[in-house]
């Protein structure tokens, strides 16, 4: 966390992160997603120096989120597909698109 960040956004932290390795993404991946959603957070709220017209302007992240989390109309993200297919030991995964990847599981 950056210096001066507050008890709250330290626990928003840790929350993501958890919740993060808890659907599967690995300890850098979760530390990375959880980085960015605080950051995003902080930047929305006034909190930190500098901010993008992306952070400031952009869906909220809470509300992305749960667009993305596999509930919505499109489905699960590729990420999110390709982890599932390498759970399962999938063969020519990586090579695979997200439609592909959306079959092959349906078939195993």
């Amino acid at each position: 966390m950056p210096r001066g960040s507050s008890s709250k956004r330290e626990r928003q932290y840790e929350h993501i992160k958890e919740s993060a390795q808890d659907r599967g993404e690995s300890a850098e991946r979760a530390k990375e997603i959880a980085a960015r959603t605080v950051n995003k957070e902080r930047a929305r709220s006034g909190e930190s120096k500098t901010a993008s017209r992306s952070s400031t302007q952009d869906m909220a992240s809470g509300r992305r989120g749960g667009q993305r989390s596999g509930r919505g109309s499109e489905g699960p993200t590729y990420d999110q597909l390709y982890q599932e297919a390498r759970r399962r030991n999938i063969h020519g995964r990586s090579d695979m698109n997200k439609q592909q990847l959306r079959q092959a599981l349906d078939k195993g």
